[in-house]
């Protein structure tokens, strides 16, 4: 009779090594630290709940007597969204060539686009936003300015980081039959990364959809717009409208995104 053959038990848990416990206990003590310094207060929670209690009442039932124009502007904010990630992406294109190791024409070319896309994606969105709406003005065109500036931010890095890791073997074999460096990008380089492109691409239409939302906070357009001047006016009923928009709005982008990335990235699997 075979005895039969049982997996190994996991291996017991090491006790950490001196440099690692003293690490540990910096970052709790450095944590502990910085509790005080992120304002937490239960004392304070407490003695806002029956605010919160009160500003939730009035959200009930939320208000439809504008929900016309409010339903105008969710569609503003998704032309923001699409307009700048679908200009983003294409602009991140060749700047991601210009970034990957593989296809740069020098060094120091791919250095600089490295670290303007660094750059870009440092500042944070609003900053951006604020920069164009002092520049062009209020309104949508800021916001797809700065969703434009942030998409590169994103996509590009990513576009150079997927290009950077396809196989190697078929660009070389163009080029071992005299493809140049565009056709070798066109037919060897951006198919085999297509689906990483496609992946990103997808994301970055979701990340845009939330941040044109945060945009018209600051004067960008959208229904941010609507929704700091509801709060502004203390009409909460209206807010609980324009959050509940928003919800479907982003809900809806993001299931068609996956829907599209399983056909997309599935067929070609």
């Amino acid at each position: 009779m075979t005895e039969s053959i049982r997996p190994a038990p996991p291996s017991r848990f090491e006790p950490p090594s001196p440099v690692s416990a003293v690490l540990f206990a910096a970052f709790l003590a450095f944590f502990t630290w910085s509790l005080a310094g992120a304002g937490i207060s239960i004392s304070e929670l407490i003695e806002g709940l029956p605010n919160m209690a009160q500003i939730g009442s009035e959200m009930v039932p939320p208000a439809t007597d504008r929900f016309s124009p409010m339903l105008d502007s969710v569609l503003v904010t998704f032309q923001m969204a699409l307009v700048g990630s679908v200009i983003g992406i294409l602009l991140s294109l060749p700047l991601a060539v210009l970034a990957s190791r593989n296809h740069t024409p020098h060094p120091l070319i791919r250095s600089a686009v490295r670290g303007f896309v660094s750059f870009v994606r440092t500042v944070p969105d609003l900053a951006w936003a604020l920069f164009f709406v002092a520049s062009v003005g209020l309104g949508p065109f800021a916001g797809t300015l700065t969703l434009i500036v942030d998409t590169i931010g994103f996509c590009a890095r990513f576009f150079a980081e997927a290009m950077e890791e396809v196989d190697s073997g078929p660009p070389e074999a163009m080029a071992a039959i005299g493809a140049g460096p565009i056709d070798i990008i066109a037919c060897a380089t951006l198919p085999m990364a297509m689906p990483s492109l496609v992946n990103t691409s997808l994301f970055a239409l979701e990340k845009a959809v939330r941040s044109s939302v945060v945009l018209g906070l600051v004067g960008a357009g959208g229904i941010g717009a609507e929704l700091a001047t509801s709060m502004e006016m203390f009409r909460y009923d209206q807010s609980a409208t324009i959050v509940l928009m928003i919800f479907v709005l982003v809900m809806a982008v993001e299931s068609l995104s996956s829907h599209a990335r399983a056909k997309l990235i599935g067929g070609r699997g």
